[in-house]
């Protein structure tokens, strides 16, 4: 009886990915997340966006060392790609960790954007405060040195250097096959605990980019957007709409709602279904009404090339969205919510200097170009966006690129930052130097769970429920990495 159960519960939680009618259903529901009047305990807004680099993203020319010494180290150990120092510029930083300095990728100090905004980059962001950088933080279960990594004498992270599996654990800080992220379980917390003030639970974890660990949750649910907004079941009538048609007929389409929104009567997987897609049907008309009815942003987003005519920027599209959902968020009836986007392409085991430089560019102009659309929306400090990846790549070049690592440079940018600062420990770049477990692979510094407790705790979850969102919490003294005001 009890498999039975299981498997019940299993096919509910489920029900989202079905395809209705040919088109996915937009937003995954487990049923427990139904109660739309959740306490209205939080009085402002609170945002937390994750930026994931799909591949694992080259650290080490993104977050380059500067000082004279650091510098040297980084361009002995990636002489075929090292990126010249006569293109960089160091970071007004407000300390030197190690008495280590560094500067961004050049590409991250500039533009393409010809909209007017005060700070044009993430260089400028940082030198401005808004911007903090985390040095060699990465994937753990508990603290651990190079001598305990070498002995096997610590529980490490499930198969290390896999893309699929450190995508998973990256974003979820749970055992490999978990199905709870820590941005869903963080939302979750508040939701289940009165505590998120979001009168309409649906919206309150959202991903541009299709289905994420990181936003789901074991009561909590996410909603997927397009970059144009809600997603449509396909044949199925809008509020307010004459125009939708089936098979060029218009009552075919209003018998396909009925037909699919209607409870069947006492079979329990049916009535599920039923009301999966009815809940499907009514959020898309909410978003796409709450959406309509937003001013427009004045920001511009994209990208541009020399000649000034755009070029693809899918993670502007992508931070574009989510700026609307916010300027929305009254009329989508939330005070606190989790996003998630992403950029493909990191994985650069070749050509790396002349392919990771245009990444690096789409990131930098869709991120400022975020921040400057929630000083538009006076969210700025509201709004705490992240960057994340499946894992570093190595330190030592394989002749035009690098391969897969572990430990990573990553951002951290808002008005709520404690910017202009390098948190954690700068790493040595040096073939089996103290920071090396083997082919220029960082051994993390710093925990991915300590900074999603520092985030968790901002954005309202109380320190005696910080092991629910993140059960490897306890095996670290500091829980708080202070980068937040």
């Amino acid at each position: 009886m009890k498999k039975a159960s299981a498997t019940r519960r299993e096919f509910m939680r489920r029900t989202a990915g079905l395809s209705v009618a040919g088109a996915a259903a937009p937003w995954a529901l487990n049923l427990a997340a139904i109660s739309e009047a959740a306490a209205q305990t939080a009085t402002d807004y609170k945002a937390l966006v994750c930026v994931f680099l799909a591949g694992g993203n080259d650290f080490a020319n993104t977050v380059i060392p500067f000082d004279t010494g650091g510098y040297a180290e980084y361009a002995a150990i990636r002489s075929t790609i090292a990126t010249p120092l006569s293109s960089l510029v160091g970071l007004n930083s407000l300390n030197a960790p190690g008495g280590r300095q560094y500067a961004l990728a050049p590409q991250l100090t500039t533009s393409t954007s010809t909209s007017t905004m005060q700070f044009k980059s993430l260089a400028d962001l940082f030198n401005n405060g808004k911007l903090g950088v985390m040095l060699n933080i990465g994937t753990l279960i508990r603290p651990i040195t190079k001598a305990q990594y070498t002995a096997k004498s610590v529980l490490l992270p499930p198969k290390l250097f896999s893309h699929n599996d450190q995508t998973a654990f990256w974003q979820s800080s749970r055992p490999e096959a978990t199905a709870i992220g820590w941005g869903g379980s963080i939302m979750e917390m508040l939701v289940s605990g009165g505590t998120s003030g979001n009168t309409n639970t649906t919206f309150s974890c959202m991903s541009a980019t299709g289905n994420s660990v990181f936003l789901a949750g074991g009561s909590t649910a996410q909603y997927q957007v397009s970059t144009n907004g809600a997603v449509a079941v396909a044949g199925i009538p809008r509020s307010n709409s004459t125009g939708t048609k089936l098979f060029n007929s218009a009552p075919a389409a209003a018998a396909l709602k009925t037909l699919i929104t209607a409870h069947s009567g006492t079979n329990l997987l049916e009535n599920a279904h039923f009301a999966v897609t009815k809940r499907s049907v009514a959020a898309e008309e909410m978003m796409r009404t709450a959406l309509t009815g937003t001013t427009a942003l004045t920001t511009t987003f994209g990208s541009v090339d020399a000649a000034l005519r755009p070029i693809a920027n899918p993670l502007a599209d992508q931070l574009k969205i989510v700026a609307r959902t916010i300027a929305a968020r009254g009329a989508l009836g939330v005070k606190r919510q989790v996003f998630f986007v992403s950029l493909g392409g990191f994985d650069l085991h070749d050509y790396l200097p002349q392919k990771h430089p245009l990444l690096l560019q789409q990131i930098n102009d869709a991120m400022a170009q975020f921040y400057a659309a929630t000083v538009e929306l006076g969210v700025q400090n509201q709004v705490t966006t992240f960057t994340a990846s499946d894992f570093g790549r190595t330190a030592i070049s394989n002749g035009d690129g690098s391969d897969h690592g572990w430990g990573s440079h990553h951002f951290v940018m808002g008005g709520a930052v404690k910017g202009r600062t390098l948190y954690g420990t700068p790493p040595v770049l040096a073939n089996n130097g103290p920071d090396d477990v083997g082919q220029g692979r960082l051994l993390p510094t710093t925990s991915v769970d300590q900074l999603a407790a520092t985030l968790a705790t901002w954005f309202g979850v109380q320190a005696t429920d910080l092991p629910r969102v993140l059960p490897s919490i306890g095996n670290y003294s500091l829980k708080n990495l202070g980068l937040m005001v």
